[in-house]
């Protein structure tokens, strides 16, 4: 079937879940889970991979075995299309892509490339576009100071004290999120943080 967005239904699926996240809420509502929330990701990530990728769902349950917080499932239905993200909740919808938890290897690497006079002036570009397009930019973690090697006074601190780097933007509930439009918002950010996803691949990995 065509993608055609996620019905009110989904949206009330997890304003449930998150009134009741018990394992009685979810078995008695698996069946509206299944049709009006996974569904229709499953569809769209089959929609979307020509351009971007494989499409990753993830699973609805929480890993609780060394959390103090014991909540059975997750409030929201995520899924990777390539190396991008989009994820479905009571919210609304979010995606986006980049390096948001890396492994040290990584991470030194990022650091190197945004010291670097060249690639750092080129992801701070990058960023600046990002944000005049309307989309926000983060990290995991932020450091509160300068990373140990580098500079407090670096041309670029901010990027330097970011340990990673990602692009999301947030479109919250509305009309337009049960029909095709969903897919539409969902490409063009994809598409924006494109530049970001190159430049990561030609300096991190």
């Amino acid at each position: 079937m065509a993608f055609r967005g996620w019905p009110i239904e989904a949206v009330e699926f997890y304003e449930g879940l998150e009134a009741d996240n018990s394992k009685v809420y979810w078995t008695e509502h698996r069946a509206v889970y299944d049709r009006q929330v996974r569904a229709p990701m499953e569809e769209l990530l089959a929609e979307l991979a020509d351009e971007f990728g494989a499409g990753k769902l993830f699973r609805p349950y929480r890993d609780v075995r060394f959390s103090a917080d014991k909540v059975p499932y997750k409030t929201n239905c995520a899924a990777m299309i390539g190396s991008g993200y989009v994820s479905f909740s009571a919210d609304g919808l979010s995606v986006g892509g980049g390096l948001y938890m890396p492994e040290p290897a990584a991470l030194a690497r990022y650091r190197a490339a945004v010291d670097d006079k060249k690639s750092g002036a080129e992801l701070a570009r990058i960023v600046a576009a990002l944000h005049e397009g309307g989309y926000e930019t983060m990290a995991h973690e932020v450091l509160k100071a300068a990373p140990r090697g580098y500079p407090k006074d670096h041309p670029r601190i901010e990027l330097l004290r970011h340990k990673g780097i990602a692009m999301m933007k947030t479109f919250p509930v509305g009309a337009w999120l049960g029909t095709a439009k969903a897919k539409d918002r969902v490409v063009t950010t994809l598409r924006a943080g494109e530049p970001l996803r190159q430049w990561l691949a030609r300096n991190v990995g």
